[in-house]
């Protein structure tokens, strides 16, 4: 599925660590698959911007915050489960949601298109 929302993305890192460049390897990863150009995303490294790290209120890196579309959401670590930031950027939910709803809006068209009627009485 790909999302129909475009996606406004921060991520916060502090320098070139493991866990800050993992993080940034896994999000473009799942950004590139998941959201196929439909996203922005900003790079802030909280070593040489730290008042950005402080107006957000970043306690920790890697951070990733979506920003658009609402609710604003954070996902703290490197990122390498991969289901529980699709789930955080909203994107697994909306892609069940969306199976759900087809699945459902599908089976209750079948149902009112299907114009069987039960055998009526004859006269004999």
């Amino acid at each position: 599925m790909s999302p129909r929302k475009t996606y406004i993305l921060k991520l916060y890192v502090a320098g070139n660590t493991p866990n800050s460049m993992r993080a940034l390897k896994t999000l473009r990863n799942i950004l590139e698959t998941e959201f196929r150009g439909v996203y922005a995303l900003k790079v802030i490294d909280v070593l040489k911007n730290p008042q950005l790290a402080e107006e957000d209120k970043i306690l920790a890196t890697p951070t990733l915050s979506k920003i658009l579309p609402p609710p604003v959401r954070r996902i703290i670590g490197d990122l390498s489960d991969r289901e529980r930031v699709l789930i955080g950027l909203d994107l697994l939910y909306d892609e069940l949601a969306d199976n759900a709803f087809s699945s459902g809006y599908m089976d209750a068209v079948d149902e009112q298109n299907d114009t069987s009627t039960p055998d009526s009485p004859t006269d004999s």
